[in-house]
């Protein structure tokens, strides 16, 4: 189903437009990130490993003819425990023409939140780099860590692009 919400505001909806976020799950922590930078959803398959990479690039797989690196969140974060289950979930996202794999625990659902319903993330010693961190969403009794998944992909500490390719 498709909806148009270029011109609807939902009701309650003062601050602005409200902007669809899928949420998945690293450990005991909810996530969420831009719907329109996830591609497709897959389930885990085995990778290609890559000698020398950084623990949290798993390998490369070949997705339809494109060579897609995967980083494992869970590693990259320090959360959750890291097991390959039928549960574990490989979302592929298109950052800046990029494509580019990030394994998750599961994916929950997609979502819509208002400008208002997302607060500044506070400024603490976290797992994730509070840079990365768009804010906190909350959503009934649920918590979302709302990451700014372009930003934290094309970062040069996930060595996934040239540093002269960065804009």
């Amino acid at each position: 189903m498709v909806q148009d919400s270029t011109n609807k505001q939902s009701a309650g909806d003062e601050g602005g437009h409200a902007q669809e976020y899928l949420t998945f799950t690293l450990g005991p922590e909810e996530y969420a990130i831009d719907i329109l930078k996830v591609q497709e959803i897959r389930g885990y398959d085995a990778v290609t490993t890559i000698a020398n990479a950084p623990a949290f690039i798993k390998g490369v797989v070949n997705l339809r003819g494109t060579i897609v690196p995967i980083v494992d969140l869970r590693i990259k974060f320090g959360v959750g425990n890291v097991e390959y289950t039928p549960f574990t979930v490989v979302i592929i996202l298109n950052i800046s023409g990029r494509v580019v794999g990030i394994v998750v625990d599961s994916v929950s659902d997609v979502t819509m939140l208002r400008p208002e319903q997302i607060r500044p993330a506070p400024e603490f010693a976290a797992t994730v780099d509070t840079k990365f961190i768009l804010g906190l969403g909350t959503l009934d009794e649920r918590m979302l860590i709302v990451v700014d998944i372009e930003r934290l992909m094309l970062s040069s500490e996930m060595a996934l692009v040239d540093a002269t390719n960065q804009a």
